[in-house]
């Protein structure tokens, strides 16, 4: 009689712990809520539900607004690219970034996004790590700027723009980006194993 009700203890215990996982994918705990533009001591803080409102409606609110019409954007073409999706397989992608090539990518992508008050590496790459897994399993079959954000595991992500607008001058459009990603942090890889 104990073995059973053991047993069924158990069991009763194990959904109880799967269901709490389950919700912690698809309602991550600690979400982004902020978005802070930083540059030296200049720091400025975007809501993700203004960045959420802006990707469903093509409308932008708030600062956020006062942003796009500073910079001449149009906020239709913002919001498309909220929108892009990047078809990204869930397990060949949670993979890829924990392998040495994975990592160094994104060892480049934490000096540009971190957490606002942890920029260093031990930080920054598990978050954005995480970022791009979870946001893989809220989204279907691909990561959206917006899912990412929901994912990320910090509730304000830094974006350093000196380091964003230095990569922007490097890579002149998107092909350039990709290269300026992939190859650099391989040549990395081929100095590490030089003697």
């Amino acid at each position: 009689m104990s073995s059973r009700f053991s047993c069924r203890h158990s069991c009763l215990a194990m959904a109880a712990g799967c269901a709490i996982a389950v919700q912690g994918i698809t309602n991550p705990v600690h979400a982004a809520k902020d978005v802070a533009l930083v540059s030296g001591a200049f720091r400025r803080s975007i809501p993700v539900k203004d960045i959420e409102h802006l990707a469903e409606s093509g409308e932008a609110i708030g600062l956020l607004k006062n942003l796009l019409d500073l910079s001449g954007q149009d906020p239709e073409e913002v919001s498309k690219l909220l929108n892009q999706k990047l078809n990204l397989p869930l397990v060949l992608t949670s993979r890829l970034v924990n392998t040495r090539i994975g990592e160094a990518i994104i060892q480049r992508i934490a000096k540009i996004i971190y957490p606002i008050y942890t920029p260093q590496a031990s930080a920054s790459v598990p978050a954005l790590r995480a970022g791009v897994v979870n946001g893989l399993q809220l989204e279907d079959g691909g990561l959206t700027a917006v899912s990412f954000l929901k994912a990320y595991p910090n509730q304000v992500m830094a974006v350093n723009l000196p380091a964003l607008f230095s990569v922007i001058e490097k890579a002149e459009s998107i092909a350039g980006l990709v290269k300026f990603f992939s190859d650099s942090p391989l040549d990395g890889l081929k100095n590490e194993s030089q003697p």
